[in-house]
């Protein structure tokens, strides 16, 4: 009996493909081939439009989706997670580059992915069940303003001379150039939310993202609209992953930088368990959540020493792919694999992608984050929560996302410790 006794230590930290392979078919590979092939076609103009809203070049949202991607699939405890960019990172990362420059972000996505490794090594994974649903909401909701406020320069076509980070010095910005405001690109802007959302409500199946972007740049260009496209911009994409390098390191830098590394890994924790959380319940499943932290680690660690962004679960990628028919973490090497195909094939096209598409969906991605139909719940919660959502979203909005996460986890913790009570969990996950 005592030699079995490790085992099920072991087995937290297990990654799901262990488990999956033990009975894998050809039936099993062909569902996940499908579904990774679709998710693939939702996740690259995603990654792309993630990257550039970051404050980073293009590229770097591809290299993170193969990269990180391929390593969550493989070392991560869901059998259906996706990973890669997501938005929840789009604050956290312009303020770290525009402060910090971007080796000073590879340097803490670094770090991060070391800390996502000792917190899956000590099994940390089930703390998640301390850190305030409403802390979360909060944070969500903020982050999903500073997006959508993000994307109002190229969905209106607007020329700015420069784009402050801060929330309240971009609103007279945007004011003050108004008189550039391009009707164009407000059309295709509009015209790549109406197509997602159509082709969304036609058959989720679909991947209406990548239709709409490539449709909608094909009428900009066609028509000889003046809008921005990638090549314009930035130039032309890569078709190659650059080579892995370390960052430049020393303790100094990394003592500047431990604020925003531990940010960048409480988020790729938090997003990453929430995501598995939901596909939870959509496949009737139950993933491992120390392993889950693990596969961020590596993921992060492996997409700085190739440049990349930070890396974590991606809830709606990870929803596409179950719908899909993905059934294994297969489905979401596939996903890194034809990421990468495409990157190395059809970079050239990819310059074609009209800037006010890829805002298009990026303010569709911030409104669904923000998921509107739970406002009303929201709103009729008890009043610490509402108090505790307001809070932080205004933090994360007004003033820094480090802030607004430090705020928000001190007050729910300390009206926990008043009320005396510590509930095993208060979690509904998010839909988005």
């Amino acid at each position: 009996m005592s030699a079995a006794l490790p085992q099920p230590v072991f087995a937290v930290r297990q990654p799901k493909i262990i488990t999956t392979l033990k009975t894998y078919s050809w039936r099993l590979f062909s569902d996940d081939l499908v579904a990774g092939i679709t998710v693939a076609m939702v996740a690259m103009p995603l990654s792309l439009a993630i990257a550039i809203a970051s404050g980073a070049g293009p590229a770097t949202g591809l290299v993170t989706a193969i990269i990180g991607g391929f390593l969550i699939s493989a070392l991560g405890g869901s059998r259906v997670q996706i990973g890669g960019p997501t938005g929840a990172f789009i604050v956290v990362v312009f303020g770290v580059i525009a402060t910090h420059g971007y080796d000073g972000l590879v340097l803490a996505t670094l770090m991060a992915g070391v800390i996502l490794l000792v917190a899956g090594y000590f099994r940390l994974g089930r703390l998640i069940a301390f850190v305030p649903e409403a802390v979360v909401n909060g944070f969500t909701i903020g982050i999903a303003i500073v997006i959508a406020t993000s994307q109002l320069a190229d969905a209106l076509g607007l020329s700015l001379t420069h784009a402050p980070a801060d929330f309240l010095e971009k609103l007279p910005i945007l004011w003050d150039a108004r008189a550039s405001f391009n009707w164009q690109a407000l059309l295709v802007a509009a015209l790549t939310i109406a197509i997602i959302v159509g082709l969304r409500k036609l058959s989720p199946r679909i991947p209406g993202s990548i239709i709409a972007v490539t449709l909608c740049s094909a009428l900009a260009v066609q028509m000889g609209w003046p809008v921005d496209t990638l090549a314009s911009r930035f130039g032309a994409l890569p078709d190659t992953l650059p080579l892995p390098a370390l960052p430049q390191i020393s303790l100094d830098r990394m003592i500047e930088l431990l604020p925003s590394a531990l940010i960048i890994a409480f988020l790729a924790g938090v997003e990453s368990l929430l995501s598995a959380m939901v596909a939870d319940r959509m496949i009737a499943g139950s993933h491992r959540p120390n392993a889950e932290l693990l596969a961020q680690g590596f993921a992060n660690i492996g997409s700085s020493l190739f440049g990349g962004l930070p890396a974590t679960g991606a809830i709606a990628r990870t929803a596409t792919n179950v719908r899909a028919g993905g059934k294994t973490p297969v489905a979401g090497i596939v996903h890194a694999l034809v990421i990468l195909v495409v990157m190395m094939t059809m970079a050239p096209l990819a310059g074609y992608l009209a800037m006010p598409a890829l805002a298009g969906l990026l303010i569709l991605t911030a409104w669904n984050m923000s998921e509107p139909h739970r406002w009303p719940a929201y709103a009729s919660a008890r009043t610490r929560d509402r108090v505790l959502l307001v809070v932080t979203l205004a933090l994360t909005v007004l003033v820094d996302l480090t802030v607004a996460i430090g705020v928000g986890v001190a007050l729910g913790l300390a009206i926990r410790m008043r009320d005396r009570k510590v509930p095993p969990s208060e979690w509904t996950p998010p839909e988005r």
